[in-house]
């Protein structure tokens, strides 16, 4: 790995921050000349965090994959080619609203309470964004919060969310004045409010954070007008295991997330009844499509009409419908991709045009992992590596050096002390993560995690995906799930890297499993989680814990 350099420390302690020490012959804080404050608040460094809505780390061509030199994402590798990209990237829990407030709060969602969609995170609750507001940073939100109605009482100075998931065209926007719609595509029009304010509401004189968090590419896959033929002709490999039969893992075979079974053909896959007919198929809400302008909807028949022409022309079923299938996912998935690529670079552009590149830390992220047809499925959910993993880059020119790759583990509960330390505040002891400018300074130091631990609850809710916690090791990934399939997976990534073989049987491997769940009781004490069987309970023993699979709430937002 490249080094970032030693300079950032000392650059932070430089600005009087307060994290940093103050030497006995310092003059007291509160005596330094009031004209002195503006320069000390502007040399703090803004933060801009990017996170978009389900965005596979397969489709971000920074990482190398066939299907991100298909579908490049240009500027989201720029702030991968000017900074660090973090190559063992993960999520404590795969599911948006768990792992919104785990970036929130520095904490597994056992402890921050919001474990699955449809529960109400708490706003009163203590957030990094709320505690550098009240440092001296101007603070501001725009797009997805999915965490309840509003973030109303959470800290953060500017708002405007999109309801609920949001709607990709003509959204529903809710601001402190009340709901409205906002005719536009939610990509575009977030990006438009975050540089509207970073234009007029910024002020010079204070450091800023803003968080632009997109809808997209969240399903139901709606790319912008513009990008709707985008990969028109373009063939996208379909993965080896897109036919897994699922021999030996049973919460597998329970799913329902396959693309060619369970994605509704009119509101995910956007196909029609009959050739030369616009009306949709199965479009279980169809508010989506509704809410469309009848000059957007007519723009947007006029660029799908002739694929869905030929697809019903041809009559496909069976295994070709199954691959058409897969091949339009993509196509709109990843063009939908494209609008928020597209959002990067106008953000990326406005920094350095402005002067404000040189000290603003950016950060892109996804909320979690998405399959792209692996093991035939869309969605996430699973500790199996497409979800669990999630695309991270950063960039603070000067501090992190530019092609910096970060090799060591880390997960989304690293987020909230990352930026309380780049901000130069301290970090509170209820955080359970650690700051992420210890592995792009150099070297991860010698007592950094060395595995991670992930614990998904949501059972019973959408595709069907059973509760289970886990640890991955740089090599290994043991798995218990539990509730009404209580079952143990092993996998050895080395040998296996598309988890298609459970050796939890193979008694070669049975040395490897001990220590594991060794490892994993340890892990489960240090992050206080008790939730769902004990380690050592027998598969037979009914599962239990506070959060328990079966007792799990009811379907939320069908979006989830």
């Amino acid at each position: 790995m490249r080094q970032a350099g030693t300079a950032l420390v000392a650059a932070l302690c430089a600005l009087a921050l307060p994290a940093c020490a103050t030497r006995a012959d310092d003059p007291p804080r509160h005596a330094a000349a009031s004209s002195a404050a503006p320069q000390a608040e502007q040399r703090r460094p803004n933060i801009v965090f990017i996170m978009s809505d389900d965005h596979a780390y397969q489709a971000v061509s920074a990482y190398g994959g066939e299907i991100g030199r298909l579908a490049p994402t240009p500027n989201i590798d720029r702030i991968a080619r000017e900074g660090a990209i973090f190559v063992n990237s993960y999520v404590t829990n795969s599911l948006c609203g768990p792992s919104r407030a785990t970036m929130l709060t520095g904490q597994f969602s056992h402890l921050h309470g919001f474990t699955r969609n449809g529960e109400r995170f708490d706003n009163a609750a203590w957030n990094w964004v709320r505690e550098i507001g009240a440092a001296g940073y101007q603070t501001a939100l725009f797009g997805k919060w999915h965490l309840n109605y509003s973030p109303e009482g959470a800290g953060i100075q500017t708002w405007k969310v999109l309801d609920d998931q949001g709607k990709y065209y003509n959204p529903d926007i809710i601001t402190p004045e009340g709901r409205s719609v906002v005719e536009g595509y939610a990509t575009d029009l977030v990006t438009d409010f975050s540089l509207d304010w970073l234009e007029e509401e910024r002020d010079p004189d204070r450091p800023f954070a803003i968080l632009i968090h997109h809808k997209a590419p969240h399903r139901n896959f709606m790319p912008a007008i513009r990008h709707l033929q985008k990969y028109l002709g373009t063939e996208f490999p379909v993965p080896t295991n897109y036919f897994d039969h699922y021999d030996g893992r049973p919460a597998a075979a329970a799913q329902e997330m396959t693309i060619y079974e369970d994605m509704y053909e009119g509101h995910d896959l956007h196909m029609t009844e009959a050739e030369g007919s616009n009306e949709l198929r199965f479009d279980r809400w169809p508010d989506d499509f509704a809410r469309m302008t009848p000059e957007q909807r007519a723009a947007w028949d006029a660029r799908m009409q002739a694929s869905n022409d030929a697809m019903n022309e041809a009559g496909l079923a069976g295994r070709e419908l199954a691959l058409w299938k897969y091949q339009r996912y993509m196509k709109q998935y990843l063009a939908t991709v494209a609008a928020v690529d597209d959002s990067v670079g106008r953000v990326l552009d406005w920094l350095e045009a402005n002067g404000l590149d040189d000290n603003t830390i950016v950060v892109y992220t996804s909320d979690q992992g998405f399959y792209l047809g692996e093991h035939g499925w869309f969605d996430k959910r699973f500790m199996y590596e497409e979800s669990l993993r999630t695309p991270l880059v950063m960039r603070f020119p000067g501090r992190i050096a530019p092609g910096t790759r970060v090799e060591a583990p880390v997960q989304n509960v690293d987020y909230a002390p990352t930026f309380l330390d780049f901000a130069g505040l301290p970090v509170r002891d209820a955080i359970q993560g650690r700051s992420l400018r210890e592995v792009v300074d150099g070297d991860a130091p010698a007592d950094w995690r060395e595995d991670i631990y992930y614990h998904y609850y949501e059972y019973p809710g959408f595709h069907s995906v059973r509760a289970h916690y886990g640890v991955r090791t740089d090599r290994y990934k043991l798995i218990r799930f539990y509730g009404d399939i209580n079952q143990w997976e092993f996998y050895d990534l080395a040998t296996d890297p598309g988890e298609m073989h459970n050796r939890i049987d193979d008694p070669a491997a049975q040395p490897i499993v001990a220590r594991l769940k060794t490892r994993l009781e340890a892990l489960r004490a240090q992050y206080r989680d008790s939730d769902g069987p004990a380690v050592r309970d027998p598969l037979t023993a009914v599962a239990k814990g506070r959060r328990d699979a079966q007792a799990a709430a009811g379907i939320g937002h069908h979006a989830h």
